[in-house]
């Protein structure tokens, strides 16, 4: 069992979903089109491939998929969720939110729903909102989503930037319990460097890849130990680290950091590319799916993104 800050009940995951459009676009694919080589990308970003989404997926339908495969993992049925929440930085429109959207399509009725943008860190901020709800009584059980069409984002004559980017959902079931099984959120932010990622004529993503770089692998591992710390668990403990999968090289500096060799450490960002909010739990999906993640796995996550915001939390997998 995780520690917890508060003396009430705890939350639990139940379940996890997923989603990726169909549509690959390889290292090659690009090198066609712009100045790059596979091997550019690659010993930059650690990215091989990623997945980009048609006219028809939405950050919308995207979530509905996520969730609705969520739902199913859960055993839970729409009428059990009483909270929707979904993680996003590329909607189109504001109004109306897209929450409410996806919990209609899902038949989940008369649903608490609302939308958070907290860039890359989305999902983590999300997660901690629905521990804390279902901890209090706010809710019994909550969608949590984060979802991302960042193709519709991204200059692709940009090398800087198109070689990164993605689309994606993934979606999780928190449920309050007696159990502790998600740890206490860590987060914060460094506004005062919010202007290393921004968007470039109101319509194109544009970061300073190299302040970026920095401030992850001198500053993130330090939020990441303070999660251990509070959820009460050692790094020799850790069953896996899934960071945001923004950068190979990020990740694996991070993780030398932390101090926890044995714990497998994600690298969906190879084959799924840079999704944003969508990517923890995306990740954690297809890490429970393949088998790599075992029912009590302690998991130690990690989200950081424009703003510059953060947050961290252990949980235990489902």
């Amino acid at each position: 069992m995780l520690r917890s800050s508060s003396a009430s009940g705890g939350a639990i995951i139940r379940g996890f979903g997923e989603y990726q459009p169909s549509q690959v676009i390889t290292n090659a694919d690009l090198a066609s089109r712009i100045d790059t080589t596979d091997e550019w990308i690659q010993s930059r970003v650690g990215i091989k491939e990623r997945r980009v989404g048609g006219p028809e997926e939405t950050v919308a339908s995207m979530a509905i998929a996520a969730g609705g495969k969520a739902l199913a993992a859960s055993g839970m049925s729409p009428a059990d969720i009483d909270l929707v929440i979904v993680a996003t930085c590329t909607v189109r429109d504001q109004i109306p939110n897209t929450a409410a959207t996806v919990a209609a399509e899902l038949g989940v009725v008369a649903p608490g729903a609302f939308d958070i943008n907290a860039a890359c860190a989305g999902f983590c901020y999300a997660l901690g909102l629905a521990s804390d709800s279902v901890r209090a009584g706010s809710a019994r059980n909550a969608l949590v989503i984060g979802s991302e069409k960042l193709s519709e984002w991204v200059d692709w004559e940009d090398r800087s930037t198109c070689v990164i980017f993605a689309d994606g959902a993934g979606a999780a079931v928190v449920s309050a319990s007696e159990d502790h099984g998600i740890g206490p959120v860590v987060w914060g932010s460094s506004g005062e460097r919010a202007d290393t990622i921004f968007l470039r004529d109101h319509k194109y993503i544009h970061q300073e890849g190299q302040a970026v770089f920095r401030w992850t692998t001198t500053e993130l591992y330090k939020v990441a130990r303070e999660a251990l710390e509070k959820a009460g668990v050692e790094p020799s403990e850790l069953t896996a680290f899934v960071p945001h999968q923004a950068n190979l090289r990020i990740i694996e500096a991070i993780a030398r950091r932390l101090g926890a060799p044995q714990a497998r450490v994600a690298h969906d960002i190879v084959t799924a590319g840079n999704t944003s909010s969508a990517s923890i739990p995306l990740a954690l999906s297809r890490m429970v799916g393949r088998g790599e993640l075992s029912s009590g796995s302690t998991v130690l996550t990690l989200g950081f993104g424009a703003g510059l915001v953060y947050a961290a939390q252990v949980i235990r997998i489902p």
